[in-house]
């Protein structure tokens, strides 16, 4: 091997919480129907995973329970995301056993990416006995099966873990620049390549191009004006390059920073109650600021309105909504069916968002100024006779809390005792919990706080 040459693993908890969940039952994954949903929230909510033995019965990862045909018996497990959390730290310790913490960039709860070069050496092996190593260690201590992919660089890594390693016996994929033309080349779908969903997909069928082969031989000149700058990631792993390494990514220090808090509604929501939830995230949000010691500077709000299909409007979808388009428009757009069920791309259902953003003249994490701007940005830019469904609020241009703005026009007294007042319940939220201290809008009927401070990720803790 080459100095400058390096072998990477790619390392995934295979469908991780219906496997921690099955394990802690003393069940096996690939022989047990099991799927990770929450039994309160109906045959809507979606799966956050199903086991290995669903998926051979056909039934796709974060489809919905009315999705799963009835013939088919299966355990519901309810969700438990800070288990899931300790889990996954737990097997983050394994890896720590055998590598150093600047080899290992943990890319989600169930996946890392790990730079084995200097372990090769030093344990004698070669890249694939290290990743089953790693794999015997973390099923030895948790009864989780993981797959791996090995490639030179990340990229071909997360391919060979994506595509190759679920063609293994063994469960590890290794792709090099020439097998990676061999085999990923013609591979379809091309939404299967990392990086490449359903919209940019789209964008490449214009052109005839279905696959990475078909990206490689298209001209560059086409896929810039198409993609712009980003054409340069997308031709560099058509031809399977990735020059990013983990002590980059480890390096990397972002010019500026922003804190973002979204959610969903468990319904339609009337432009008055969804904003009291409105409130309650800014608020959330700039006590967020307050416990980091930051100020922002700009402000965005992004609302979803609810989706109406056929007449669904006329028939009660809510106080003041509209009536519904034409189905023809309703249905417009494209269906893909990938990994994780079928969505729609382009058209109505998924293009019906409203909000905004703006630069703020201060800095600062107040309350109450942060809820002024909010206001202004709400009653100009939200319709208030559509039923609302998703709420997303972002503080921008973060700074630390000693460049808050002060002038000849700031009352420095009021402002002292809001942050006072902040500090202290933070200090009591901390000490007995989340609800332990509530505005009294989370008390009303359509609030979501008090139920989301139980909540990790939006999900039951």
């Amino acid at each position: 091997m080459a100095e400058d040459e390096r072998t990477y693993l790619c390392i995934d908890l295979k469908t991780f919480y219906a496997s921690v969940e099955c394990a802690d039952r003393g069940l096996d994954p690939f022989t047990t129907n099991l799927v990770v949903a929450d039994p309160a929230r109906g045959p809507s909510t979606i799966c956050l995973a199903v086991t290995p033995a669903m998926k051979a019965l056909g039934v796709r990862n974060r489809c919905r329970v009315f999705d799963i045909p009835p013939s088919i018996r299966y355990i519901k497990a309810r969700p438990r995301m800070r288990h899931y959390m300790e889990v996954s730290a737990q097997i983050y310790g394994i890896y720590l056993e055998y590598v150093s913490p600047q080899d290992i960039h943990p890319y989600s709860i169930d996946e890392c990416f790990i730079d084995a070069t200097p372990y090769l050496k030093l344990y004698g092996i070669d890249a694939r006995t290290f990743a089953e190593r790693l794999r015997r260690a973390v099923f030895e201590h948790t009864r989780i099966t993981a797959t791996a992919g090995i490639g030179p660089n990340l990229f071909l890594a997360k391919v060979a873990l994506d595509i190759t390693a679920k063609h293994e016996k063994d469960g590890i994929g290794v792709l090099n620049e020439e097998t990676f033309r061999q085999k990923i080349w013609p591979h379809r779908p091309i939404t299967d390549i990392w990086g490449i969903g359903p919209g940019i997909a789209a964008r490449l069928e214009k052109y005839g191009v279905r696959d990475l082969m078909g990206v490689a031989a298209l001209d560059e000149q086409i896929l810039y004006r198409e993609f712009g700058v980003n054409a340069e990631y997308l031709i560099d792993h058509a031809f399977g390059r990735e020059s990013t390494t983990i002590a980059q990514i480890q390096a990397y220090k972002p010019a500026a920073s922003s804190y973002v808090n979204g959610q969903v509604l468990p319904e339609g929501y009337t432009f008055e109650d969804a904003h009291t939830i409105l409130k309650e995230m800014v608020d959330a949000s700039a006590l967020e600021l307050v416990e980091r010691h930051e100020v922002c500077e700009h402000i965005s709000l992004s609302v979803g309105y609810e989706y109406v299909r056929g007449a669904a409007a006329e028939d009660g979808a809510g106080a003041g909504a509209k009536p519904a388009r034409p189905a023809a428009e309703a249905e417009a757009g494209t269906l893909f069916t990938g990994e994780h069920g079928t969505r729609r791309i382009g058209g109505r259902r998924s293009g019906e968002r409203a909000g905004g953003s703006r630069k703020l003249p201060f800095r600062t994490n107040s309350y109450r100024k942060l809820m002024g701007a909010f206001d202004a940005l709400w009653d100009e830019s939200i319709d208030r006779t559509r039923l609302i469904r998703r709420i997303s609020v972002g503080l921008g241009n973060l700074m630390p809390d000693e460049f808050a703005t002060v002038d000849l026009f700031t009352d420095t007294a009021a402002e002292g005792r809001e942050h006072d007042l902040q500090q202290a319940v933070l200090a009591v939220k901390g000490k007995f919990g989340k609800n332990a201290l509530l505005r009294g809008t989370s008390l009303t009927e359509k609030a979501t706080a008090r139920e989301r401070n139980e909540q990790v990720g939006g999900h039951h803790a």
